[in-house]
């Protein structure tokens, strides 16, 4: 049994790549997801399930923490950032209870021999009530750049169902290159770095001439910051000379326009993706994990505009390591771009260090081997 989490599409993706390399080897799968995660999950296996999406409380800046907390108990009225009607926002409390039951509404008839979950604690939790050996694929535990205080308590309580895992598995580097490492906080301290391993990206990256032919843009992510990133980003590269691509991570309908020497996609499938990020010279992103570990295997240098905690967690990793520039607005991504160009040779060397040591790890691979050792053994003790 496989969920993920549907909070941008970073988890979906790494769950269609386990499921692809699990269905082959001929194991059964179930998957469970909501949102736009349903819909490829559903375009891509069978056995697909539907469950409710839990969500933070967002405008078109990103995520309201303050607003998200009392979102747990309250609905609360929003401005939809991407279509600009007032709406009703469900409370995420009565959202989490609704998405338990969807997980266990299935769960006698399926009888999985492992529970596999890709940030989705709701499945952590399904795990340890009914007793199933649990495998949980993240890139963050206990997070520490720009996290609220007052959420510190509801963090310490979720922890019991990490803790409760039979495997951790971190799609990333082993320290100290883990991009993520601000995002997982003192594993020995959290009790789990006997069970944690890190396994590197899940991506493997295609085979494609590269070059340095414009600067990419790929926006991801839930759709207020989406539609925020959008408002940053296309202005300040429609009126620079160099050519600009950009994708907004519109699922759905294809539309292509230009502003200036800026072309911009709704959507883009995988190979155009990849086209365009290996044909790139620097990379505009938010600062989202796998995006992280994607402009690092391509060896490209990058621009980070987070739009909340995490994203600004890994971009600091990543400039720390010289790798990349953190922007918040237009001015700072302008200033930073000019950075870059400037100091461009220093950038590159340093991420292609990085890229290098990268590439001896194939992720997906290695977690497939992890949760089919965790079946085997669940299997061992029915026998």
């Amino acid at each position: 049994m496989l969920s993920c989490s549907e909070l941008g599409l970073g988890h979906v993706s790494r769950l269609t790549v386990l499921g692809k390399k699990l269905e082959a080897r001929g194991n059964e799968l179930h998957f469970f997801s909501g949102g736009n995660a349903y819909t490829i999950l559903k375009r891509e296996f069978k056995n697909v399930y539907y469950c409710t999406p839990v969500s933070w409380y967002e405008n078109a800046r990103g995520i309201v923490v303050s607003a998200s907390i009392l979102n747990i108990l309250f609905p609360l009225p929003r401005i939809n950032p991407e279509g600009g009607k007032l709406e009703v926002k469900s409370s995420s409390g009565l959202e989490t209870i609704h998405r338990y039951y969807d997980l266990r509404r299935n769960i006698l008839k399926i009888k999985p021999h492992v529970i596999v979950s890709d940030g989705d604690l709701h499945a952590l939790r399904l795990a340890s009530r009914w007793h199933y050996p649990s495998v949980y694929i993240t890139n963050v535990i206990r997070p520490s750049y720009g996290f609220s205080p007052v959420l510190i308590p509801g963090e310490r309580f979720t922890e019991r169902y990490v803790r409760n895992c039979s495997k951790i598995i971190v799609p990333d580097l082993p320290p100290p290159y883990t991009i993520c490492e601000y995002n997982l906080g003192d594993l020995e301290d959290i009790g789990v770095a006997d069970k944690t391993k890190f396994v590197g990206s899940f991506s493997d990256v295609a085979s494609l001439e590269s070059g340095e032919h414009h600067i990419f843009a790929p926006i991801s992510g839930p759709s207020g910051p989406r539609s925020w990133l959008k408002n940053v980003i296309i202005p300040v590269l429609s009126r620079l000379e160099t050519k600009s691509v950009v994708s907004l991570g519109e699922y759905g309908e294809r539309k292509v326009v230009k502003a200036g020497n800026c072309t911009i996609y709704t959507w883009l499938s995988s190979r155009e993706r990849s086209n365009f990020m290996a044909n790139a010279k620097l990379v505009i992103f938010s600062g989202g994990h796998n995006t992280c570990l994607e402009v690092v295997k391509y060896a490209k240098p990058s621009i980070c505009i987070p739009t909340q905690p995490e994203q600004f967690a890994n971009a600091k990793k990543l400039q720390d390591m010289w790798c990349s520039i953190i922007a918040k607005n237009k001015d700072q991504l302008m200033q930073a771009i000019r950075e870059m160009e400037k100091d461009i040779d220093v950038y590159r060397r340093n991420v292609q260090r990085l890229s290098r040591y990268a590439s001896k790890f194939r992720g997906a691979d290695k977690t497939v081997e992890i949760i089919e050792e965790v079946a085997h053994e669940s299997l061992g003790k029915q026998g």
